[in-house]
């Protein structure tokens, strides 16, 4: 069944590549109840009643809208793939909320992995709430520091109590790992973790050392390296540069650049991991 799953994904992937498919329609945004504020997110949702599988989609420091638009397009290329494959997908606005600008210059972040984990359970506790939701189905992805978040949100530590089904599974897209490998970080559910090996901003040496020292007493905790990928790997059409100026959405250095080998992979990889 997850063989399946994952082909029909990318199946319906190629199709619309292939033949001109539809743009993905601009997201409703949706009010969320969470404590001290009110969280704006941004939802995709397939046609229909559901219930669909859902998954919850965590910005990296760059944040997750530009000016002219509510879901910047690395964010809502990932969204258009997993509407195209039946999951709706909600992506809560972890700066935009607080009015706050990107966050990758700034040394002490006002958004922590503490407010980001509130930011997700929040979130979950409205999606379980809706009736188009399958709510044993609700998985989580994220990128950079919004990965940073998932797998600070998955830990035992973490679990919402009387909060259930938990999550289904939770996917990190090169989360900076050096304070959880120090922590002995574990997970309550399954967890793959996809990163570059030439990745010099997060740090892929990190990343092995936490999943392995998780062996044993975690639930299964799975890391891809990509040899020659650097950071945003996965994003489309970003051609391979070292970081330089001033810019507040980037971090202050290193190298960013899509891999197209390590992205199709990634891609095909996120959807069985879905599909569990």
């Amino acid at each position: 069944m997850r063989l399946l799953s994952a082909t029909l994904f990318l199946t319906l992937l190629a199709a619309a590549s292939t033949a001109g498919a539809a743009p993905l329609p601009a997201p409703s945004q949706v009010d969320i109840p969470a404590t001290g504020l009110t969280l704006h997110a941004q939802l995709y949702k397939p046609d229909g009643d559901g219930p669909f599988p859902t998954v919850i989609a965590l910005h990296g420091c760059g944040g997750l809208s530009g000016q002219s638009e509510p879901v910047l397009p690395r964010y809502r290329d990932w969204a258009e793939q997993f509407v195209k494959s039946g999951h709706a997908v909600l992506l809560p606005d972890s700066y935009g909320s607080r009015e706050l600008d990107p966050q990758c210059r700034v040394k002490e972040r006002p958004v922590a992995r503490r407010e980001r984990v509130a930011d997700i359970n929040a979130s979950r506790q409205w999606l379980l709430q809706q009736p188009w939701v399958a709510r044993d189905r609700i998985s989580l992805i994220g990128w950079a520091n919004g990965a940073s978040a998932v797998l600070w949100a998955v830990r035992p530590q973490s679990s919402s109590r009387g909060t259930k089904p938990d999550f289904r599974s939770a996917i990190a897209f090169y989360p900076d790992c050096r304070i959880s490998s120090g922590l002995g970080w574990s997970t309550r559910v399954p967890t793959l973790l996809l990163i570059g090996a030439k990745d010099d901003i997060s740090s892929p040496s990190a990343c092995r050392q936490m999943v392995e020292g998780a062996r044993g007493r975690s639930a299964l905790a799975r890391i891809v390296v990509y040899p020659g990928a650097a950071h945003d790997f996965d994003r489309a059409n970003l051609p391979l540069r070292a970081i330089a100026g001033a810019d507040a959405a980037l971090p202050e250095h290193g190298h960013i650049g899509t891999d197209a080998d390590a992205r199709k992979d990634a891609q095909a990889r996120v959807a069985e991991w879905l599909a569990r």
